[in-house]
């Protein structure tokens, strides 16, 4: 059975949700492909002891598994947060088809904010950008993630 946007940005928000309680900044990644979801990850960076072990990278890497690819052509990504210089990076080299973002991140996103990774003339893969889906939502979570630490 296929989903819908809203339903991939709310298992997404629920990845992010199960980050945060596991102390980690709560960021949730989906991978779709043909309306069905093949991976799906929250931030993991701190009980990994990995920098790299953003949502959107670990997603990528379920996925790739998942699909015995390096390359998901066909596949559409949902995160709760803009994606950083890094995941944007990934995203790219994944040849992710369609990237849905919650979130805005006005200091460490890189997609609509910050160096935007898919306008540069050097980024060989671009795919279509929709931010702002469930934003107040992923806005919520992450302030109230934040709120806590002070």
């Amino acid at each position: 059975m296929t989903q819908t946007m809203a339903s991939f940005m709310d298992l997404a928000l629920s990845e992010a949700r199960l980050a945060g309680e596991r102390g980690e900044v709560p960021v949730g990644c989906i991978v779709v492909r043909d309306g069905v979801m093949i991976a799906r990850a929250g931030n993991c960076v701190v009980a990994a002891h990995d920098p790299t072990a953003h949502a959107e990278l670990v997603a990528i890497r379920a996925a790739g598994a998942a699909l015995g690819s390096e390359r998901l052509d066909d596949c559409d990504l949902y995160v709760t947060l803009e994606p950083c210089a890094m995941c944007a990076g990934a995203i790219a080299f994944a040849r992710i088809r369609r990237l849905y973002y919650g979130a805005a991140d006005a200091k460490g996103g890189a997609v609509d904010n910050g160096v935007k990774f898919f306008a540069s003339p050097t980024c060989h893969h671009r795919p279509d950008v929709y931010g702002g889906l469930a934003e107040a939502a992923a806005s919520a979570l992450l302030k109230e993630f934040f709120q806590q630490r002070r």
